[in-house]
């Protein structure tokens, strides 16, 4: 087989990053936008010496799983994925990549997760976006989302995984730009205005902020701006952030007020969190809620415990954790993070926390080396990375009686919870948790346990 070949090919699996697998002549091709049950011609663009990739040309027989997507700029936007396949295929092939890495990464024999909990409704979830701004072809400001492992813009507006509000207010800073004279950040030259257009709303308050990622130290035309979004009621806050660093970190400065104050609230199980545009907040509120009481479920809490929430960001499982232990502890290396936990805590009442700013690989072994800490149950919410060794070293000498990881990335889990029962822990209860519909991540929340006379 060599490039550009034209080959036949059924496929008969998707691995992690959604390519369809199959096999010509007995050699693995990995195809991009390929579903499995898919029969399909496929242009070979590059082989190696086990398996090869190519560009999916013509589809013989679909799938029993394709559907028609819903987005026009699918497959070319990189933002989803599996947005071809119907929504009980993604569940089920993100059941299989989660017990697969705990297979064949973690070296769990026959362990097998709780079905996936999935949404009754697939689109629409998302309540952040961002949107990087360029030029189009005319010449005019454009802003959609980057094609798939490139920086070229494919200008989309309306993505059906956010509110139609957000293609109404982008389309109205684009009018803005035009309006004024503003221009995009060209990543060429390192010049230009506007890098991106950063959105939020509350699911619950319906409260919206808008943040500009200015290229440039100077706000141009800001009155212009706050005049022409005040026809959104719903804007509570209009911020603006310079960005004027060469790497691909979307915001690096505290965000300033153009209009109300730099967050927005919403709520989630009773909590009101107040939103900065630097915060982490899940994207996907009616799963964050079904994701929170899981952990809260296998926490197993009666008012007494003492609880660690390490990676606890703004606090958002940290204060859910409050309403029933008996004390909280975060830590978070982000310190306008902290900043938010500590804020949301008083305007919730929860004086029953305290959270600790810096990394957790150097926060936690130290108080439990100088100041004997002890926690009755363990919450982890780690970054795609996973947990750092030490981190896992100390949680395991702290000696808990439980153990609750909250994963965004099942490889990372798998090698955690791998290194966890090496120490002595066993995974007592497994359930993924859909929060991004058509795309290839999963969230999971696992309950780790103590192996009696380990």
């Amino acid at each position: 087989m060599k490039k550009n070949d034209l080959v036949q090919v059924t496929i008969t699996d998707q691995i992690r990053t959604g390519e369809g697998v199959g096999k010509s002549d007995g050699f693995p091709l990995f195809i991009k936008n390929a579903v499995i049950g898919d029969e399909i011609l496929a242009r070979v663009t590059k082989v190696n010496k086990k398996y090869g990739y190519g560009r999916l040309e013509k589809i013989l027989r679909p799938s029993d799983f394709r559907i028609s997507p819903v987005c026009p700029a699918f497959p070319r936007c990189g933002g989803c994925q599996l947005m071809s396949m119907s929504y009980e295929a993604q569940l089920a092939f993100k059941q299989k990549l989660v017990e697969d890495c705990l297979q064949r990464i973690g070296g769990f024999e026959n362990l097998k997760a709780e079905p996936v909990i999935g949404m009754d409704s697939p689109l629409r979830y998302r309540n952040k976006a961002q949107y990087p701004v360029g030029m189009d072809d005319a010449g005019r400001p454009a802003a959609g989302f980057y094609a798939g492992r490139s920086h070229r813009i494919i200008p989309q507006k309306d993505c059906a995984l956010s509110p139609a509000l957000f293609g109404e207010i982008t389309q109205a800073i684009l009018d803005w730009m035009e309006e004024n004279g503003i221009t995009a950040y060209d990543e060429e030259t390192k010049s230009g205005d506007i890098r991106h257009i950063f959105l939020r709303k509350g699911e619950k308050t319906g409260q919206t902020g808008v943040c500009l990622i200015l290229g440039r130290k100077k706000m141009k035309a800001a009155d212009a701006l706050v005049k022409k979004l005040s026809a959104f009621p719903d804007i509570v806050s209009i911020s603006y952030s310079v960005n004027t660093s060469g790497t691909n970190v979307i915001m690096t400065e505290e965000a300033r007020s153009l209009y109300g104050p730099a967050y927005i609230e919403d709520v989630i199980n009773g909590i009101t969190y107040r939103i900065s545009p630097n915060s982490f907040f899940q994207v996907n509120p009616s799963q964050t809620e079904k994701l929170y009481n899981t952990a809260l479920a296998a926490a197993g809490l009666t008012g007494k415990e003492t609880v660690w929430d390490v990676y606890c960001g703004i606090g958002s499982i940290s204060l859910q954790l409050a309403k029933k232990a008996g004390m909280v502890y975060g830590v978070e290396i982000v310190p306008r993070a902290i900043k938010d936990a500590k804020e949301n805590a008083r305007i919730n009442g929860l004086d029953n926390t305290e959270f600790y700013v810096g990394k957790a690989e150097e926060v936690l072994p130290k108080l439990y080396r100088e100041e004997q800490i002890h926690a009755d149950v363990i919450v982890v919410d780690p970054p795609r990375k996973g947990c750092e060794t030490t981190v896992l070293d100390t949680i395991s000498a702290m000696s808990p009686d439980r153990i609750v990881y909250v994963s965004c990335d099942p490889a990372t889990l798998a090698r955690d919870l791998r290194y966890l029962a090496d120490k002595g822990w066993n995974p007592a209860f497994i359930q993924p948790v859909d929060m991004f519909p058509q795309t290839v991540h999963v969230e999971t929340v696992v309950l780790m346990s103590r192996v009696e006379g380990k």
